[in-house]
């Protein structure tokens, strides 16, 4: 995954200016757009879209302050129609439109090249377990939530604040199959997981595909395949949060499995009564490399 990281970034450096294809590179890489791209924003911190843009912009930057061509030239050379939509993507970047960069010299943001390295440090063990599961149906409530990386999300908490405990009960009493109890889905997750980009989150429970549910409940309908189970215990959300973004810097590159397109589910155990602390599972669907 690594090496296929690294190809990645090569291969933008080598189509700047012109689009190209990240569903024929991730073939040849002997992977999947959709795994290629979650594995590099959660390594690299920013979707690949957002990374293409800054590096595009930093190398119009140079063309920009060396002043040997007019802005319409360059903004056609950087994949843009117009000085307005070159401008503009100039502007998000670096701060200033390239008429006052050419004008004072700056001021610049650059993006370096990125190149990713698998650090082996002695990190934390991870309790992982592959679990082969036929197809099931997740039910419960649902909303589109935007996506928050770090912390609890308040628009989720809000969502199950918002239903009444006999609910709770209710839905607790309709599970009949793994992943056990209540259940936090993500689905529907752009590939970049970009912050503050749109998913939808199920408040719900796991049931076989022939169990009978109420037609006022939101149903995700999953299909057979493994899983990667994660098992995590101490402060909430914290060390779940941390797993998560394990998963992609260390399980992952030294695991011969990738995701595959589905929810990714959370099991809560055990609580405290607060829910400072938790025992949760992750559930994350996979297929192997």
């Amino acid at each position: 995954m690594i090496s296929a990281l690294n190809r990645l970034v090569d291969f933008v450096e080598e189509h700047l200016t012109e689009d190209f294809d990240v569903v024929g590179l991730a073939r040849t890489l002997g992977t999947t757009e959709y795994h290629l791209r979650r594995m590099f924003s959660s390594l690299a911190g920013m979707p690949l879209s957002e990374y293409v843009r800054r590096r595009r912009m930093t190398v119009a930057a140079a063309d920009v302050v060396r002043g040997r061509d007019d802005l319409l030239s360059i903004a056609v050379r950087h994949g843009y129609g117009s000085t307005e939509a070159f401008g503009r993507a100039f502007r998000a970047v670096h701060g200033a439109g390239p008429g006052e960069v050419r004008r004072d010299g700056g001021p610049l943001r650059t993006q370096p090249q990125l190149r990713f390295r698998l650090s082996v440090e002695g990190s934390r063990p991870m309790h992982t377990r592959i679990v082969d599961r036929p197809a099931f149906r997740l039910v419960g409530h649902a909303v589109r939530v935007p996506l928050i990386h770090h912390g609890i999300n308040p628009h989720i908490q809000r969502h199950i604040a918002a239903l009444p405990m006999e609910e709770h009960l209710r839905l607790k009493s309709l599970g009949d199959t793994e992943p056990p109890g209540l259940l936090q889905v993500c689905d529907d997750l752009d590939p970049d997981g970009a912050e503050g980009s749109e998913l939808t989150y199920l408040h719900g429970v796991a049931v076989a595909p022939d169990t009978s549910t109420p037609d006022d409940l939101d149903a995700i309908e999953v299909p057979g395949g493994r899983w990667a189970v994660f098992r995590t215990t101490g402060p909430h959300p914290q060390v779940l949060q941390e797993t998560w973004a394990a998963t992609a810097t260390d399980w992952f590159p030294s695991n011969p499995w990738r995701l595959r397109p589905g929810p990714s589910i959370v099991a809560v155990l055990d609580r405290a009564a607060d829910f400072s602390t938790a025992t949760c599972e992750l559930w994350l669907p996979v297929e192997p490399t």
